[in-house]
């Protein structure tokens, strides 16, 4: 993925994430519905990059979905790419940090707010920062 700011070889990413951040992030993995640290958590702050740091979603844009996954209805301008994805007999949009390319999961045009858009996120692929931390 040479199209992004940050790039590091499967060696540095090894060394800085965890097996199941690196299995998350740069094999495009999926946790396990539910079991996600985010995926009920609302307080204010923001979400950024578990691999880079980067911004990509405001607490105020998160919602419960119900799906078992972190769900917000719009990323921060800019911050996100979007990718075809056809795994699993599929046609899915995944999104992808526009910063070092780490997946973070997939966008849905189902969502329940104006936006429409549900951004389905892995937990282990976002950390949270409180504002003035």
């Amino acid at each position: 993925m040479s199209n992004f700011k940050i790039n590091k070889s499967d060696k540095e990413w090894k060394d800085q994430l965890t097996d199941e951040e690196y299995r998350i992030l740069r094999e495009k993995g999926t946790e396990r519905p539910h079991t996600g640290t985010y995926n009920l958590h609302f307080e204010e702050g923001t979400y950024k990059c578990a691999g880079c740091n980067q911004q990509l979603f405001e607490s105020s844009s998160k919602f419960d979905a119900h799906c078992g996954w972190p769900s917000f209805d719009e990323s921060i301008k800019g911050t996100v790419k979007y990718v075809l994805d056809k795994t699993h007999g599929m046609m899915r949009t995944e999104i992808v940090c526009s910063n070092c390319g780490g997946h973070l999961g997939h966008v849905f045009n189902d969502g329940p707010t104006e936006t429409g858009t549900r951004y389905c996120v892995n937990s282990l692929s976002v950390k949270f920062d409180k504002p003035n931390e």
